[in-house]
């Protein structure tokens, strides 16, 4: 481990313009201003991962709200009002296990979460009963599985899923693996040729897919050279059925730094919410005090065991 320990610190924005808008990131620096950033969570906690829907005059926000005096993240909810004034946040779900990427979706007049918990093995799939707070499991879609960043998109007549595994060597961050149902709840099945891409400049998924002019899938992705998270691409899938997979970044890469000048070390989730676009900023900091916290921590495991 380094010394003094890197800490990456996610912040969360939304800008008040299209996807379409991050496909010129050239165009980012200029709307800097319009961008509502949500409010700072404090010392040694992030946001990140944003994910969101529109319900009436209020704008619902999804992130994960991670603490690094615990290592350990819950899904939080933000309200904004139609003004786009913060007005009130919660917990919305918490599990023993890390939760991060609420990846949201609506079908058949239901709201649907599917959050990642590699670490319980699983990709669950989870209902609205009282949004935006009321969330219960409804099925397991993918089992003895450690997926990241799991990524749901109803396309050409069938679903497909999108996620990294979680291995040795960072493989997370480099491996683009596919599976297909032909109904959300399943069965899932992993494409023969999964992983349909290793590439550690953009292989990890970052956010909602969209349909491009052509009708073709295209997919935010998460650049990790140099570091995790360090800008957001697009992959677009020329082909994509149960037989082949074929693929290609477009030229845009979105950076941290188009966003904010003090956040210049990352941006690695995209999300539609209506006309708004939400996503997430880091900087890395180095400091004694991250190195303090984590021996507090090794301490109060010790003392609890």
């Amino acid at each position: 481990m380094s010394f003094p320990p890197k800490s990456d610190l996610w912040h969360v924005g939304m800008l008040p313009a299209s996807f379409a808008t991050f496909l010129c990131p050239a165009s980012l620096p200029a709307l800097r201003d319009r961008i509502v950033w949500l409010p700072d969570p404090g010392p040694w906690r992030y946001l990140a991962d944003p994910f969101g829907v529109r319900r009436g005059d209020t704008t619902h926000v999804f992130v994960e709200a991670y603490d690094y005096r615990t290592k350990h993240a819950v899904i939080e909810h933000h309200a904004f009002d139609s003004a786009l004034c913060w007005q009130s946040k919660d917990v919305a779900l918490t599990q023993p296990v890390h939760l991060s990427y609420p990846y949201l979706l609506e079908h058949d007049g239901e709201t649907f979460m599917m959050p990642e918990s590699c670490r319980a093995g699983e990709v669950a799939l989870y209902r609205a009963r009282s949004f935006p707070l009321g969330w219960e499991k409804e099925a397991v879609l993918l089992c003895n599985i450690r997926a990241a960043d799991a990524t749901p998109v109803f396309h050409d007549g069938r679903w497909w899923l999108f996620f990294t595994l979680v291995g040795e060597r960072g493989r997370d961050r480099r491996e683009l693996h596919a599976a297909y149902a032909d109904t959300l709840m399943g069965s899932w099945r992993l494409h023969p040729q999964t992983p349909a891409l290793v590439d550690q400049r953009g292989a990890r998924p970052g956010g909602t897919p969209f349909v491009d002019a052509t009708g073709a899938l295209v997919l935010p992705v998460q650049d990790c050279h140099g570091t995790y998270g360090a800008a957001t691409r697009f992959l677009r899938f020329s082909v994509l059925n149960p037989e082949e997979i074929r693929c290609a970044h477009l030229d845009a890469r979105v950076t941290g730094d188009l966003l904010s000048p003090r956040l210049v070390d990352g941006c690695h989730t995209l999300s539609a919410c209506g006309d708004l676009t939400l996503f997430d900023a880091k900087r890395v900091t180095r400091s004694l005090g991250r190195y303090v916290i984590d021996l507090q921590r090794q301490l109060r495991c010790k003392l609890t065991r």
